[in-house]
């Protein structure tokens, strides 16, 4: 197969061939993700509303056709467990991020990428079994296993990103690659929608675990670790590629320099722009399909519908406003820096507006969905913004790097499903109101310390030259108590 593929393919640019598949593999990881939050309003018993001003009605002409009664088990889950189930995959998901970035900065991210993928999708076959097994508490189990597979799964993209990405292209290729998030959200709700209004919920498990197992089959045959280890890519690409980033991305590193890197005030403003971000993105995506399902009264197969449509409008937005960043850093229009500021703030704040607007909107089902929709649009600058910031600060640590700030924004999807179930036991649009409020609150507070202290320049410590003469210098120090320390260059 290797043989054929070079033949009739090995012209193509490899970072291409490469952005696809990385962009495959995220898209691949949030269907197998987002596909819970949608099914587990029909694995679950609807909740007992008391209706009241606070409340919408069922539209009788949108639920006349549902088909509810599917063969397939329900289950007695409130809205508290069900709030520990979703948050249950980022107890795992949290604990491999740095594991899996430093392994990948080591020996490369193919496998630690590959690998996890896989065992998330082994998982998610699985599933079924494991909930008509054990119930709720053998599927929380197997969703923290889930969590641990895909917790390498930015890291490991980062450290291949570093390898594979020109600065002129960073933005671009960056944002291809992570925006499979997007359409991974879009695919799980839509599909599952569809899926769920014609078959079983196990049916949806089913369908994206083999795609996962597929998908890493393609990816070992055609990736690799970085440039030097392709057998195919052309000698034009590989000069390409050396020229262009040889200055500041070498193949093996010296070990991460922790000290300066724990000191760097851009990577505290970075790991607050991702905290922020990621409380916004993770509450809408594990809950909007409860919104619209049990506030707004939509029928399954419109739910993964409207659910789907504000993560595929915010797809093409990512990727438009990626190609409008390379070109306003290429051309000198604006700094780097301040492209990435003007992209957070406006991934912040726009969303922010529009997720209270859709809160008052009530039971006006056009304009919340249109609400929603235009808020995650504007979220989609934060690819070009702060999403590939890790790669402009430390290429060398790209992995390490995503693997500190995106762990720790995972910690708010933990948080966030079990606040909403919490907050909103009744699903009542008050309830709702409170909980996007919190989320502006968090997009306000961490954008102001993104703008204040992020950078879009190389720092100092990605240089090995550096990391090896402070190493050697703490060293001395150490051994004769001198309070000495490299130079910054």
């Amino acid at each position: 197969m290797i043989s054929a593929w070079k033949a009739c393919c090995g012209r193509l640019p490899q970072r291409w061939v490469f952005a696809l598949m990385g962009f495959l593999a995220i898209l691949n990881a949030y269907t197998m993700r987002v596909c819970l939050s949608i099914t587990i309003t029909e694995m679950a018993y609807p909740i007992h509303v008391n209706y009241t001003d606070d409340t919408c009605p069922f539209n009788t002409s949108d639920n006349k056709n549902e088909n509810d009664a599917k063969d397939a088990q329900r289950y007695d889950w409130d809205e508290h467990t069900q709030g520990l189930i979703l948050s249950s995959f980022y107890w795992g998901y949290v604990l491999t991020h740095l594991p899996g970035g430093i392994l990948a900065e080591k020996f490369g991210g193919k496998y630690s990428l590959g690998l996890g993928i896989l065992s998330t999708a082994i998982f998610t076959l699985l599933t079924p079994v494991v909930v008509d097994w054990g119930d709720w508490i053998g599927l929380m189990v197997l969703r923290i296993f889930m969590g641990l597979g895909e917790g390498t799964t930015f890291p490991a993209l980062n450290a291949m990103l570093a390898q594979w990405t020109p600065p002129e292209e960073r933005s671009m290729i960056g944002s291809m690659v992570f925006a499979g998030a997007q359409l991974g959200t879009v695919l799980a709700n839509l599909l599952s929608g569809l899926i769920l209004h014609s078959y079983s919920w196990p049916a949806v498990f089913y369908v994206f675990g083999g795609i996962g197992v597929l998908w890493f089959l393609v990816w070992v045959l055609i990736c690799y670790n970085n440039p030097y280890e392709h057998p195919f890519i052309s000698e034009r690409e590989m000069k390409y590629l050396h020229e262009s980033m040889n200055e500041h991305t070498h193949t093996k590193p010296p070990p991460v320099p922790w000290r300066h890197m724990l000191l760097s005030a851009p990577i505290w403003a970075l790991i607050a722009a991702q905290v922020g971000h990621d409380w916004g993105f993770f509450t809408l995506v594990t809950d909007l399909p409860k919104y619209m399902s049990s506030v707004l009264r939509y029928s399954i197969k419109n739910n993964g519908l409207v659910s789907s449509l504000p993560y595929l409008v915010m797809w093409f937005c990512s990727i438009a406003t990626s190609w409008l960043a390379d070109w306003i850093i290429t051309k000198g229009i604006m700094s780097r820096t301040n492209v990435r500021k003007l992209g957070t703030t406006i991934a912040s704040l726009g969303p922010g507006a529009f997720i209270i607007g859709a809160s008052y909107g009530s039971c006006d089902r056009t304009l919340v969905v249109a609400m929603f929709t235009i808020g995650m649009a504007m979220m989609g600058t934060f690819y070009p913004g702060m999403k590939v910031n890790g790669l402009d600060l430390s290429p060398n640590y790209s992995g390490t790097l995503m693997a500190l700030v995106n762990g720790m924004g995972a910690f708010t999807g933990i948080i966030t499903p079990y606040i909403v179930g919490v907050l909103a036991p009744e699903q009542t649009l008050t309830q709702w109101r409170l909980v996007f409020w919190i989320v502006l609150s968090f997009f306000i507070v961490t954008n102001i310390i993104f703008i204040l202290y992020a950078s879009g320049e190389v720092q100092y410590w990605n240089d090995p030259e550096f990391v090896i003469r402070d190493r050697e210098e703490r060293r001395l120090r150490k051994e004769t108590g001198e309070q000495t320390s490299p130079k910054k260059s």
